[in-house]
């Protein structure tokens, strides 16, 4: 297995067949992948809350903003919005710093939707008080680091190497563009 190819191709989804559901079987199987990734300590912090009815998923969706780079686009059109979400939680019982435990989990829930053809997008922007009360989570109890999308993916998004700009951006086909820094410049040796 080359790490490398599939960390190339498992890219952010913005855009998805919404009326492809996912299954409950593929949303366990999803957090499943995240819950045995490295934790700091091993303390286990996170918690996740599945939605996938399409109730749930647009009320949650007007709290969630997408693609600060792509300016002059609110996010996914109806059609093409998530299938599902994944909201994670970081339980301050148990810890209250688990921002690494959550960057790991969240590329955790990514490649594992990516294993079984589900696109994702991980978002930090939210809009957090409204999706506690529309969630019925106690905000006392736990913070939300970040919402993971899910659904099938109505788009394509591909790299390439950086020269100038760092801005993602959308050509008229619809493909969505992604420049990298290349190694030698991210590499300080």
């Amino acid at each position: 297995m080359d790490f490398r190819a599939i960390a190339r191709d498992c890219r952010t989804i913005r855009r998805f067949d919404e009326e492809r559901r996912i299954s409950g079987e593929d949303m366990l199987s999803i957090i499943d992948a995240a819950r045995v990734v490295p934790s700091a300590g091993n303390r286990q912090p996170l918690k996740y809350m599945a939605i996938r009815d399409r109730e749930g998923c647009d009320a949650l969706f007007p709290h969630l903003a997408w693609a600060a780079a792509l300016r002059d686009w609110d996010g996914p059109a109806p059609g093409e919005r998530p299938a599902a979400y994944i909201v994670m939680l970081i339980d301050k019982d148990i810890s209250f710093n688990a921002a690494t435990d959550a960057g790991i989990a969240g590329y955790a829930l990514m490649l594992a939707a990516h294993g079984i053809g589900i696109g994702s997008c991980i978002i930090g922007s939210v809009s957090r008080p409204k999706v506690y009360r529309l969630l019925g989570i106690d905000p006392e109890r736990f913070d939300i680091p970040l919402v993971v999308a899910l659904g099938y993916p109505k788009e394509a998004s591909v790299l390439e190497e950086a020269s100038g700009s760092i801005d993602y951006y959308r050509t008229a086909d619809g493909v969505h563009h992604v420049p990298k820094r290349p190694l030698g410049e991210v590499l300080l040796s």
